[in-house]
This record gives structure tokens, sequence and C-alpha cells, in this order.
């Protein structure tokens, strides 16, 4: 049987020994809003995607200098990029065959294109 990702399986304690931080630190970033874990009575449950998603606080935090404001912005951002790549996929699904086919090519043509010319610059970027 496979595992939801958003179904709430560890306790706090777990979690922390997990991500190797102090319970309290996950307390701290609850009320930050970071993770919302689901609650059975007063006892937090957290899924694999919340573990996913602390983790990536952590890593935002400790290796890369991210204070709270940064992580908040960084979280919200990727929330509305995931929503938006779901609707992006969803308008792929009712495309003709052969017309998703050709913007499939030219979203790779893109971003092959974006990716090859990063730190390049371009006409009229001294202004």
């Amino acid at each position: 049987m496979k595992k939801k990702k958003d179904e709430p399986i560890y306790m706090i304690s777990v979690v922390a020994r997990l991500l190797e931080v102090h319970p309290q630190t996950l307390r701290m970033y609850e009320r930050e809003g970071f993770i919302r874990p689901k609650r059975t009575g007063k006892q937090r449950i957290y899924s694999e995607e919340d573990v996913e998603r602390l983790d990536m606080v952590l890593r935002l935090t400790r290796e890369l200098g991210v204070n709270k404001a940064g992580v908040d912005i960084i979280l919200r951002m990727r929330e509305r990029m995931e929503a938006l790549e779901r609707e992006v996929m969803s308008v792929m699904e009712h495309l003709d065959a052969g017309f998703r086919e050709e913007f499939e090519k030219r979203l790779r043509e893109a971003f092959s294109y974006k990716e090859g010319n990063k730190g390049k610059k371009r006409e009229g970027d001294n202004l």
C-alpha cells in the first residue's frame, strides 16, 4: 500500500530526532507559520511532506543563512510555483496532442536558453 506524503505519521520527538533539532525549534517554526502539523488533541503529528518542508527551512537557515522573513518569502513563492505548475499541467491535459508536443518543445527550448545564458550580459542590461 502506497503511503500518502500528507498523511500525519510522525510525533514531534521523532521529527526532532530525524532533523537533529530540539522539539522547541519545531514549535517555533509552527508559530512562525512555516509548518502546520495535524493535531490529535494537543499532540502534533507530522507528515512526510511536513518533514520535507522543515528540512528545507533548516537548510535555508543553516546552510544559506536565510533569515525568517526570507524563509517565509521563499516558501510562499514555492507554493505559488507549485500551484502554477499544477495549473499548467491541467491545461496541458486538455490540449490537442500535436499542439501539446509543440508547446512542450518550446518550453524546453526557452528553459534551456535561459539556463545556457545565465550570467551573460544582454544588450540593454547596462541601462
